[in-house]
């Protein structure tokens, strides 16, 4: 499915929507952009024959087993991921080998390269040598146990673009691959900034994402144009009869924050963009019934994030990029957040009024939610999202104006902060945004010193996958506070 038929797919999502059903969303993985599909190379080392008697990986280790093994994982993922696989199955035994694939990946210079170690000893002097000689190409070195110690990892420690994946789980190849995709499609991305009054494009440095500036007017006009269909009304009516509660939305709020959705998406789909973020604070401002009145985007936000699509708050293009790349490693959304420090227990809380619901990933079930306002202008339409307390999380973001960098740390959910909860004590409510979460970090004495602002909140352990992600793309990982 390419980029433009997924971004079509709204008539169906919207039905798909209406009987909690979202598969239309996980479709938008195995979707090849414009440009094609990431070429990756694959080899295996080892020695010409089946099977060892001394030496790890064993005696009991057949080598064209375990070869078609690693070949059907590797080919199901490609089909999975979109990806054009270009496998060498002859073994790379010697140096004539390793040289003659070296000429192959030089010439072809694909977009990835993925080897799997299949012998101890003799395998790594071969795997070392691809290492160094690759050239640029983002590589992955697959060690199944029983093909490395300690001292046979050691010459790849620390070369950019290589990652040594050793591994008990054969199965993580597939994921390997995903790793690759994902760097290649980032290259591939064109994310929509509302912003200003003028058309612009530029490229983001070391990432290769395209980022388009566009006019805040035009949408507000394009949304003034917009007319509520049974699209829309099918949209409202799976938020309406699935939260957990409504508190200040009426009917016509749902379906105004409905109709924007559609609108996003049809804006996206004609510049042929993969997300958007919009300068949204100064248009919920606006009076209501104002000319090109936008309503707010919180609840649109949400539905796109749900469905794997990138719609980050306020014209924040770092916020953007951590999502678009979220999305492709780690396939569940992002809640962009504006962080506070809560000194008391040393945690940290993090608020938005634009939260997804299906926190656990693209084709999970959604967490509970409400239907609020947006607080601020107390209009429009926000989900307030219940995160599952007890349960690991991460922060990540790649840093504003640091695109080499990915800035990751784990924790737990502490609690959901209950923000101005009508009926309720006055001096027990909080103030701050709908969705509000607290969060005891890993390794963190003062939470004063977390740096960035609209970092991620993601559900989930996942920080491993994303330092993982930097050395095989290049990026320098720090923890929290900025330290590697």
């Amino acid at each position: 499915m390419s980029r433009r038929k997924f971004l079509t797919t709204a008539g169906a999502a919207a039905t798909a929507a209406h009987l909690d059903l979202f598969e239309v969303a996980s479709s938008m993985f195995a979707a090849s952009p414009p440009g094609g599909k990431p070429v990756v190379r694959a080899g295996f080392a080892r020695p010409d024959q089946n099977r060892y008697f001394m030496g790890w990986p064993g005696a009991d280790w057949d080598n064209a087993v375990h070869q078609e093994h690693y070949t059907r994982i590797l080919r199901g993922a490609a089909k999975d991921l979109g990806v054009d696989l270009r496998l060498t199955q002859e073994p790379l035994k010697d140096e004539n080998a390793v040289t003659a694939f070296l000429k192959t990946v030089q010439e072809e210079n694909p977009d990835g390269l993925i080897v799997t170690a299949m012998s101890l000893n003799q395998a790594w002097p071969h795997l070392n040598r691809i290492a160094k000689e690759r050239g640029n190409i983002p590589t992955i070195l697959f060690s199944p146990v029983g093909t490395s110690f300690t001292g046979h990892l050691q010459a790849t420690r620390g070369i950019a673009g290589v990652f040594v994946s050793a591994f008990q789980h054969e199965n993580w190849l597939a994921h390997g691959l995903r790793m690759l995709n994902s760097v290649w499609r980032m290259k591939q991305t064109r994310l929509l900034i509302v912003k200003g009054n003028k058309k612009a494009e530029k490229t983001v440095e070391h990432l290769g994402t395209k980022l388009l500036d566009y006019p805040e007017q035009a949408l507000c006009d394009m949304a003034h144009k917009s007319v509520v269909t049974e699209k829309v009304r099918a949209i409202a009516d799976y938020y309406q009869k699935n939260a957990k509660a409504i508190i200040e939305p009426t009917g016509e709020d749902v379906l105004n924050a409905a109709n924007i959705y559609v609108v996003l998406r049809a804006l996206m789909e004609e510049e042929k963009c993969d997300g958007i973020s919009i300068n949204c604070l100064p248009l919920v401002s606006r009076p209501i019934g104002s000319k090109g009145h936008l309503w707010e985007p919180c609840l649109a936000f949400s539905r796109l994030r749900d469905e794997g699509i990138v719609a980050a708050c306020e014209a924040d293009e770092h916020a953007a990029l951590s999502s678009r790349l979220t999305h492709l490693l780690v396939q569940r959304p992002g809640f962009q957040q504006d962080p506070f420090p809560l000194t008391v227990n040393n945690t940290l809380g993090g608020a938005h009024c634009a939260c997804a619901t299906r926190l656990a990933g693209f084709d999970k079930p959604p967490m509970p939610f409400i239907l609020r306002s947006h607080q601020e202008p107390d209009r429009g339409v926000a989900t307030q999202v219940l995160w599952p307390v007890g349960e690991r999380m991460t922060v990540m973001e790649i840093p504003s104006g640091h695109y080499d960098t990915i800035r990751v740390g784990a924790g737990k959910i502490v609690s959901n902060i209950e923000p101005d909860p009508q009926g309720h004590d006055p001096y027990e409510e909080a103030g701050g945004c709908r969705t509000s979460v607290e969060v005891a970090l890993d390794g963190v004495k003062d939470t004063r010193d977390v740096l960035g602002f609209h970092q991620l909140f993601i559900l989930g352990d996942v920080e491993r996958e994303f330092r993982n992600y930097a050395q095989l793309a290049g990026m320098k990982a720090t923890d929290l506070t900025g330290k590697s």
